[in-house]
C-alpha cells in the first residue's frame, strides 16, 4: 500500500491526481469537507463539456473504490453534488487525535448523511452516579473506549482523570446525529483546530468552511475596531466576521457565554 500527500492543497493538482493516468495512480481519497468543496466549485468552473464530465464520472467510478469526508461535518449539498459528478456516496468518518477512528457510516449499506455506526463494539456503556445515558433525540456526549485510545495526558494527571470516566471510557463529544462539540472554545475550520478560549470568537456555520471565525466584541469607550487592524494574527485564526455589541452576553460566573452568542448570531447553528 502507498500512501501519496499532497503538501501543498491545489485543486488543479488533485483533480489531476484522481483521473489522470500518471502513476501512482489512487484508488481511495480522503479529504476534509472543505476541499471537496473546493474540487465541486473547480469542476463547476472548468469541467463543463458533457464528455469530459462523463469521463471523470466513469474513471472515478472505476479506479476509485472508496471516498472518504472526515475532521468536519459534511454539508449535505456537498455529499449530493459529489455524488452527482463521481458516483461515490462520500463515507463520512468520526474520530479524533486520542483516539484515532470510532464511527463511520457503513461501509456497504445506505449512508445517511450526519451518521455513523460504531467501527467496533466495545462491550456494554458505563452506568455511573452522574452520568446521563441518552436516548431517541436527545442530545449527549459519545463516550468510547479501545485500543486505539491514547492513555493519558503527559504530565497532566489531573486532565487526565477528567477526560476519562473511573471504568476507563475516553469522554469525547444504533445510528447517531453529530449536532456538534459541547465545547464551544475549539472552532473546527477547514480542518484546522482554532482555541478560542478566554476570547468571544465564535465558531459560525459555513458551507465552504464548516465554521468561520466571527469575533463578537464589545469595545471600550472611544475605541474602534475593524478586520484589517487583526492581520498580525495567524492566516487561519483570523475572523471572517466581526461583530460590534455594546454589551456581552455573560453566565452567573461573569463568563462570556458564548453558546447564547452563537444561538443570537447564528440562530441556526445547534449547540
Amino acid at each position: 500500500m502507498q500512501i501519496f500527500y499532497l503538501f501543498v492543497f491545489a485543486v488543479f493538482k488533485v483533480w489531476e491526481q484522481l483521473i489522470g493516468s500518471k502513476s501512482p495512480m489512487v484508488n481511495v481519497f480522503m479529504a476534509v469537507p472543505t476541499i471537496y468543496s473546493k474540487l465541486i466549485e473547480y469542476y463547476d468552473q472548468h469541467f463543463t463539456q458533457p464528455r469530459v464530465q462523463d469521463f471523470i464520472r466513469a474513471v472515478c467510478k472505476e479506479r476509485i473504490r472508496l471516498m472518504v469526508s472526515g475532521s468536519a461535518a459534511l454539508p449535505q449539498p456537498v455529499l449530493k453534488r459529489w455524488a452527482e459528478i463521481t458516483g461515490h456516496v462520500l463515507l463520512e468518518r468520526y474520530g479524533m487525535a486520542e483516539i484515532s477512528m470510532a464511527l463511520s457510516n457503513l461501509l456497504k449499506g445506505p449512508r445517511v448523511p450526519g451518521t455513523g455506526c460504531v467501527v467496533r463494539d466495545q462491550g456494554e456503556l458505563p452506568a455511573q452516579e452522574g452520568l446521563l445515558l441518552h436516548r431517541g433525540g436527545k442530545e449527549g456526549e459519545l463516550l468510547v473506549r479501545g485500543s486505539s485510545v491514547f492513555q493519558k495526558c503527559w504530565n497532566k494527571p489531573q486532565e487526565t482523570a477528567d477526560t476519562f470516566t473511573e471504568d476507563g471510557w475516553f469522554k469525547t463529544d444504533g445510528m447517531y446525529w453529530i449536532m456538534g462539540r459541547t465545547s464551544v472554545d475549539i472552532i473546527k475550520s477547514g480542518g484546522y483546530k482554532i482555541s478560542a478560549l478566554d476570547v468571544a470568537v465564535i465558531g459560525a456555520p459555513d458551507p465552504t468552511w464548516g465554521q468561520k471565525v466571527t469575533a463578537v466584541v464589545q469595545l471600550k469607550k472611544g475605541k474602534t475596531l475593524t478586520l484589517s487592524q487583526l492581520k498580525h494574527m495567524a492566516l487561519y485564526t483570523i475572523p471572517t466576521g466581526l461583530i460590534l455589541v455594546e454589551e456581552m452576553a455573560r453566565n452567573q460566573m461573569g463568563k462570556v457565554n458564548k453558546k447564547d452568542l452563537l444561538r443570537q448570531f447564528s440562530p441556526t447553528r445547534s449547540d
